[in-house]
């Protein structure tokens, strides 16, 4: 009896044994706060990684993208498939929207224009879905293994390390923070697949996501989730990632995704706050888009399934599965209210009642550069090529207004003299806003190249607000000469007009250098600049002369040199431009070093164009 007792004992413990292995290894595939803990750091990394991978491809377009969708929509197919492009390369349906709400503010493009990219914008970020539904694929195929993002990302992280710390090329550089920022995305979704795994097993989990099979609630809890992000790709992969699960059904993933179609509207809502009444349309078309897309698609999918019900709607969804869903609503919705944009632009206009293009002025009053919209700073390389715009404007009336100036001296015109004064002002508000803006997109992430521009912008920008003065000045000596009906002798002004002659063309070669940032043609500049300086000194000598022989007055000298000087000085602001640009670009010497070794004696060149110029520009 006493060693079947034993015997007994021996198995009772042996069954405790196991039972409280079993309960250790349930323990251990739950998720405890470590792995909520990984689940957050996954996370972490998959929202960062993205905001990197975008970061680097907005860089790496340099604002062409935006430009394009500035220039190109000329048809609605046309808009919608540029929209779609640009939001797959940038990544970011939000950021597309967002410059379109800023592109109907700034009265670049009209409401109708817009549509079209809205719709395009919410078919390419579906991108993003695809290329994260490549961490399913499961193979024991060499070739198709390496699809896998876990298998080639690490290289692309190697590799962009080596780009970022050892190449000195601009796109080298933005070519390695997307290969970092893809490699840092996917890092982030395998973290988060493998942390949520184990919350298969939690009876809490798989209820909550039961629960979200309800579509009302499946819609609330996507809009929810991707309002706070703001991003309707985050909140996707998001999706994805829990996907790993198993526990989420397609039942479950539908209203999900619809919901995160709708809560993606509010990073454009929250940009149009402020905004002209179009702008805020242009917000509102593209939550009206969503959301009757949405009712639309749940009403039609629900009544099939209702009538012939769906065999996948209660299997496990998959990164793919979701992938597909994502991308078919997406283009249902387009293909459904493409025809009917003009009715979803009406729409907006009856929310929001007002005037439609008309109010762009009353909107936007005060404003001297509506192009210089704050919501382009969110995209760095548009918004400077936004300010080069603004700034050739700029120059553009700098120039117009001198040269208005240079006539008046010769025939004085009272309408001429009040444009004077009207391009002055206008001018004088480039540089307030455009100097403001300029800082505040000095701020953000910008490329070399970039840098290189901001800075020429912010040092050229104060020429031309001086060669604006300088006109202004001319035109009061102009009038002065008009109320005292005193004139010049006839040598004075032929003399005049050669001077004249060589300032336009200073003024003229400054501002093509300017605009074509023209090496070369920038270091002609100074040796006109010299010329210039000896024609302002010869034609103070001959005046000195006039005066002593009796032939001119002391009261037409002082004109005559406010008049001179103010020429002189505008050749120095053009000096200021061109070697502006070459200081910037070449980054080898300061101003007055470059000067200094382009006047020198080891440059004959230099000498050479002089000598030419002077015999080009010879007083009578």
């Amino acid at each position: 009896m006493g060693i079947v007792k034993l015997k007994h004992g021996k198995i009772t413990v042996m069954k405790c044994e196991i039972v409280r292995l079993h309960r250790a290894a349930e323990c251990e595939g739950r998720m405890d706060f470590f792995g909520i803990l990984t689940m957050i750091g996954g996370l972490a990394f998959f929202l960062y990684g993205m905001e990197v991978m975008g970061s680097g491809l907005s860089r790496a377009s340099g604002g062409r993208l935006e430009r394009l969708l500035e220039r190109l929509t000329s048809s609605r197919w046309r808009a919608v498939l540029l929209g779609a492009g640009v939001t797959a390369v940038i990544q970011s349906s939000s950021a597309t929207t967002v410059m379109v709400v800023g592109f109907v503010n700034s009265g670049i493009m009209k409401l109708s224009q817009v549509i079209g990219i809205i719709m395009g914008a919410n078919i390419g970020t579906t991108v993003t879905s695809w290329i994260l539904s490549l961490s399913g694929i499961e193979s024991s195929n060499f070739f198709v293994r390496l699809l896998k993002p876990s298998s080639f990302s690490p290289v692309l992280a190697a590799l962009g390390v080596v780009f970022l710390m050892f190449s000195k090329k601009e796109k080298l550089k933005n070519a390695g923070m997307i290969f970092i920022g893809f490699a840092v995305l996917m890092f982030g979704m395998d973290t988060m697949s493998g942390a949520v795994k184990p919350l298969a097993d939690v009876p809490e989990f798989t209820g909550i996501l039961t629960a979200f099979s309800n579509p009302i609630l499946g819609v609330l809890a996507g809009m929810i989730l991707t309002a706070v992000i703001q991003s309707s790709s985050a909140s996707v992969g998001i999706l994805q990632a829990l996907c790993a699960t198993g526990a989420v059904s397609y039942g479950a993933a539908v209203p999900i995704i619809m919901g995160q179609n709708i809560g993606t509207c509010v990073t454009a809502m929250l940009s149009g706050i402020g905004a002209s009444r179009n702008a805020r349309r242009a917000a509102l078309v593209h939550l009206y888009f969503n959301l009757i897309g949405t009712v639309v698609f749940m009403l039609a999918f629900y009544t099939i399934n209702a009538v012939v019900p769906f065999a996948f709607m209660n299997d496990g969804a998959d990164a793919a599965g979701i992938a597909v869903v994502h991308t078919v609503f997406n283009i249902f919705a387009t293909l459904l209210l493409l025809p009917f944009s003009s009715w979803l632009e009406r729409l907006a206009c009856m929310t929001i009642k007002g005037e439609g293009e008309g109010q762009k002025k009353e909107d936007r009053k005060g404003e001297a550069l509506p192009i210089l919209d704050s919501r382009f700073l969110s995209t760095p390389g548009f918004a400077l090529e936004q300010c080069r715009t603004a700034a050739a404007d700029m120059a553009d009336c700098a120039k117009e207004a001198l040269f208005l100036s240079m006539s008046l001296i010769h025939r004085y015109n009272k309408e001429a003299a009040k444009k004077v004064e009207e391009l002055e002002q206008k001018v004088d508000s480039y540089e307030d806003e455009l100097g403001t803006y300029l800082v505040k997109l000095s701020s953000k992430d910008l490329s070399a190249k970039e840098s290189h521009t901001l800075s020429l912008l912010l040092h050229c920008i104060g020429d031309f607000e001086r060669i604006s003065d300088h006109a202004l000045n001319l035109k009061e000596a102009a009038a002065e000469l008009k109320e005292k009906k005193l004139h010049f002798s006839d040598k004075a002004s032929e003399e005049l007009v050669v001077f004249e002659g060589a300032v336009r063309d200073i003024v003229n070669t400054s501002l093509l250098v300017f605009g074509g940032e023209d090496l070369a043609l920038a270091k002609k500049v100074e040796p006109l600049e010299e010329v210039i300086d000896f024609l302002h000194g010869e034609i103070k000598k001959r005046h000195v002369k006039r005066l002593r022989k009796g032939k001119c007055t002391i009261e037409m000298g002082f004109i005559l040199s406010d008049i001179t000087t103010n020429y002189e000085r505008v050749a120095d602001h053009c000096s200021n431009i061109a070697v502006n640009l070459l200081e910037i670009t070449e980054d080898e010497y300061g101003t007055h070093g470059y000067l200094d070794v382009l006047r020198g004696e080891g440059n004959p060149a230099f000498g050479e164009d002089v000598r030419k110029l002077r015999e080009k520009y010879v007083l009578p």
